[in-house]
């Protein structure tokens, strides 16, 4: 397998593989990944240089993108709000490797990279009703914070978001 940086080659595999994702989200009643979000963020995820990527042959198993900051990040109680954190945002995983290590794996791979760029935090945001990601961030260390981020997606749509965050050192 091979952890990397994604490239503009990759984009449009990425995208089918999310839209199979969203798929089996709306299918488990978690409808919060849409047409718009996150397809149409992974090619600026790729110009700025923070969209990773594990491959299997010429197979994508897993994206996620590594940002400096979040809509979210004052919304919530950090451990300690003066350190440097990165945060994990649009964690997919093929639905053919569910199950199988892979979310675990990347994760590790977040962290790695992380402690690389010099974060002392790796922090990201889950929406309430992902219980599957939340068992996955508890399940690897990540500890829940104070405080709930309310991203207003419009009138209708309000996505109550729970921080995690991990001290790398």
């Amino acid at each position: 397998m091979n952890f990397r940086l994604a490239a503009m080659k990759d984009l449009p595999q990425i995208k089918k593989m999310y839209r199979v994702i969203i798929q089996q989200m709306n299918k488990n009643q978690i409808p919060i990944w849409d047409d718009i979000y996150p397809c149409e963020f992974f090619e600026n995820d790729i110009m700025n240089n923070r969209l990773y990527l594990l491959q299997d042959n010429t197979e994508i198993l897993s994206a996620f993108a590594l940002c400096d900051s979040n809509s979210g990040e004052n919304a919530v109680e950090w451990k300690d709000g003066s350190g440097k954190a990165l945060y994990i945002d649009r964690l997919g995983v093929n639905t053919s490797y569910c199950r199988k290590g892979i979310g675990s794996l990347m994760l590790d791979k977040a962290k790695e990279t992380a402690i690389t760029l010099s974060a002392q935090y790796l922090r990201l945001f889950v929406v309430d009703i992902n219980t599957p990601a939340i068992q996955l961030y508890s399940k690897t260390g990540f500890t829940r914070v104070k405080g709930i981020y309310d991203e207003v997606i419009d009138s209708d749509c309000i996505l109550h978001q729970y921080g995690y965050e991990l001290q790398l050192y």
